[in-house]
């Protein structure tokens, strides 16, 4: 630990030279003459609420005498809530650069005090655009760290919640949360997180949680499965920390991480807890059935073209009376890639011409390409509704998996026909088995492996809460 020297006159030299008062028009050093005594105060502007800066200075003026160290200065002169006495350089340093206030007087020697009087640029805590509802509450996570730990405290007054801090990047120094009930989380799991959380070494987290979870999990490229749950709704990350589950919640993004989680979890939604057990369970349903159909209606369709013969008399509409200039399978994997060249134009687009522009240029590309003949317009219909169907579940890192996997599937029928089509899915079961979640000791199926019948009805099923129990 780095300390500062006795000399106060060294300790203002030193502090200034390293927070680069000179060269920053926004790092503030604000020297007070208090009782023939002079008092340092350095500060970032636009981080300090400045009404309480005035007061304190106010007040600080009108001091008579000043007692002889900071710890009694503080107590006796430093009229807020949040302050601390600290020798510590280094973080003396992080505190000013994170927002706060420090104090250095020429009788404190090398203690200085820490004003927490910060406040951040935050935007309302609005619902999030990616997770709305159709009943329940509208507030989301915003990318101040603070307001987050505040949604869910609000959420869940009981003092088993525990927010532990931590401070990760040796640039960006980015806070962050381990939050969790310390009577329902497995307390040996998040030990292990907190192991693993201190022992990242990194210069930044560049790109907030995918940053962290980058750096959390060991990376496997061929399983395209996401291994980390995200979530911007504070009802739902309550939710899960009612069920033991641990949340990761980072500075600067809105974003915060469930752990662990199974493919199952990906699954849920707020709108199921919304609405009656009935209404639930049929919505839950749904999203299972019409997702597990993005898997498999192309490479089914694409298998009944190529084995006509095979097709029942009741599936015969189904088949294409032309097959176009293109073969079939060029067809569908000319419009995945178009349907994510118009995703990507529309993240681009103006919001004012973003609906707009998509639907039209869907339209208009979809016809144009089926009068020249590329495409057929039953290629058009399976694909539209693929990715309609897409969004019943709102993980974009589980939509992509599927999608790559139904490329995968595709080719395989491609090269091989029906063997293929039977291997390809084997290979899905085999990635999802193999999967891990960031806790090594349960299953990326669980509570189907191994087989938990009551968890995984709740999963299934919207049960009331103490039919569960």
């Amino acid at each position: 630990m780095r300390r500062l020297s006795e000399n106060y006159s060294e300790n203002v030299a030193f502090l200034s030279r390293t927070l680069r008062v000179s060269e920053n028009f926004d790092v503030l050093c604000k020297q007070l003459r208090v009782a023939d005594k002079e008092l340092t105060l350095y500060y970032i502007d636009g981080f300090v609420k400045d009404t309480v800066m005035q007061k304190l200075m106010m007040h600080f003026l009108s001091q008579t005498k000043l007692p002889p160290s900071a710890s009694e200065f503080m107590q006796s002169a430093v009229p807020y809530v949040e302050t601390d006495v600290i020798e510590d350089v280094d973080q003396m340093i992080q505190m000013v650069l994170s927002g706060a206030t420090l104090l250095v007087g020429e009788p404190f020697g090398a203690q200085a005090i820490v004003i927490d009087s910060r406040t951040y640029p935050a935007r309302d805590t609005a619902e999030p655009e990616g997770d709305r509802v159709m009943l329940g509450a509208r507030d989301g996570f915003v990318e101040t760290l603070i307001f987050n730990t505040a949604l869910l405290r609000r959420r869940i007054r009981n003092p088993a919640l525990t927010m532990s801090y931590l401070t990760i990047g040796g640039d960006s120094k980015t806070d962050v949360v381990l939050c969790y009930l310390s009577d329902r989380a497995d307390v040996s799991y998040v030990e292990s997180l907190k192991k693993k959380l201190s022992s990242i070494k990194t210069g930044s987290l560049t790109v907030g949680h995918q940053s962290l979870a980058e750096c959390l999990i060991r990376q496997r490229w061929y399983n395209p499965f996401p291994k980390i749950r995200t979530t911007e709704r504070p009802d739902s990350a309550a939710a899960q920390l009612m069920e033991g589950s641990v949340l990761i919640l980072v500075d600067n993004t809105p974003q915060v991480m469930v752990l662990p989680s199974s493919i199952f979890d990906f699954m849920q939604e707020s709108n199921d807890f919304y609405f009656p057990p009935l209404t639930g369970t049929y919505i839950r349903l749904v999203r299972y059935f019409v997702f597990l159909l993005t898997l498999i209606v192309t490479p089914c369709w694409y298998l009944m073209t190529l084995y006509p013969t095979l097709v029942p008399r009741w599936l015969v509409f189904a088949l294409p009376e032309e097959t176009g200039s293109l073969p079939i399978i060029a067809q569908l994997l000319l419009v995945e890639f178009i349907i994510d060249a118009l995703r990507l134009a529309s993240l681009n687009t103006p919001n004012m011409l973003n609906n707009s522009l998509s639907v039209v240029g869907g339209l208009i590309l979809g016809d144009f390409a089926v009068d020249i003949g590329w495409l057929i317009p039953e290629v058009i219909l399976y694909m539209a509704f693929v990715a309609i169907a897409n969004f019943t579940q709102r993980s974009y890192e589980l939509g992509y998996a599927i999608k790559f996997l139904r490329i995968l599937l595709l080719l395989l029928i491609a090269f091989f026909g029906f063997w293929g089509f039977l291997g390809g899915l084997l290979l899905v079961l085999v990635l999802l088995l193999s999967n891990r979640t960031l806790n090594g000791k349960r299953n990326y199926l669980y509570p189907l492996l191994p087989f938990r019948g009551r968890a995984l009805a709740s999963l299934l099923f919207r049960i009331k809460k103490r039919d569960v129990e």
